[in-house]
């Protein structure tokens, strides 16, 4: 029989799962995968030895994978995982640029009208010092927020802007380039809701963006900053947090239905980093 051990790492969010996932997955294990991930948000498997065909394989246990429209920042040979790195080969990063500063608070694809389900990131080389991953727990923090806050914002949208977010990253990150025009006409600002409904659970959540959301709709440009701002404030408070500490070999799989998360600063020229990942849609 399969080995498949879980244990809270935060309880109810975060939890951490034994299991080989390269081996073939029977149908009975990736149903409880699916249930614990929907049920914790985020799960780590540590200690996996992954290729690219192996994490490929895995992550169509949770749905159909995604293409990154960026094609210099893929694997050739497997175009539906995403490298991310802070590691530079003449003099161009090998992959999505993974900066020194501290990165957005995002969801994977919020600027897409279909937006991911699930992202899962795997370590191939880890920094010994920076480069945490740290996810918010946007649902119990919808929770909890006072009724007339509820209230308030059950029907507003946010303009989520892949160009805002690439404009607000050039004014600090050296490396980052400028969208082309055919990337701006395949990435068009989006409208999404600020309260999103789990497509399992049925459970609210807040959906935000540090850098991403250029404004709220029917909301003048104060008033709209302000309410970000609190909201912002209000998921990320130490209580909704949990964050990760990458080691070679850690495959981590998150809800992007019921999470946001982050990165921390990492020196480049002294630790390098690199990931990837497959995004499920």
């Amino acid at each position: 029989m399969m080995m498949y051990h879980i244990e809270e790492i935060k309880p109810p969010f975060a939890a951490r799962i034994q299991l080989d996932v390269r081996q073939p997955i029977d149908q009975r294990v990736a149903a409880q995968l699916k249930a614990d991930l929907v049920r914790h948000r985020v799960l780590v498997l540590p200690g996996q030895n992954l290729d690219h065909a192996a994490h490929v394989r895995f992550s169509r246990l949770f749905g159909p994978l995604d293409v990154y429209p960026v094609k210099r920042y893929v694997v050739p040979e497997y175009p539906e995982v995403l490298k991310i790195s802070n590691i530079f080969e003449d003099g161009e990063p090998i992959g999505l640029y993974d900066g020194d500063d501290q990165e957005e608070w995002h969801t994977d694809y919020s600027w897409k009208e279909v937006m991911s389900r699930a992202s899962l990131l795997y370590s191939a080389i880890a920094p010994a010092e920076g480069g945490d991953t740290i996810f918010a727990d946007v649902t119990t923090a919808y929770d909890d927020l006072p009724e007339e806050t509820k209230d308030r914002i059950k029907n507003l949208r946010a303009v989520h802007s892949m160009n805002h977010l690439v404009e607000q990253e050039l004014q600090t990150n050296p490396h980052k380039k400028p969208l082309t025009q055919e990337e701006k006409d395949r990435a068009p600002d989006m409208e999404q809701p600020l309260v999103r409904v789990h497509p399992v659970t049925g459970r609210r959540s807040l959906l935000l963006g540090s850098m991403i959301i250029s404004g709220v709709v029917g909301l003048g440009r104060k008033e709209g900053s302000a309410l970000l701002d609190a909201l912002h404030a209000h998921a990320t408070k130490e209580k909704y947090l949990y964050r990760h500490r990458w080691s070679v070999g850690d495959l981590v799989i998150w809800d992007n239905d019921a999470t946001m998360h982050t990165r921390t600063p990492c020196d480049s020229k002294r630790h390098h980093r690199l990931l990837y990942r497959t995004t499920v849609m």
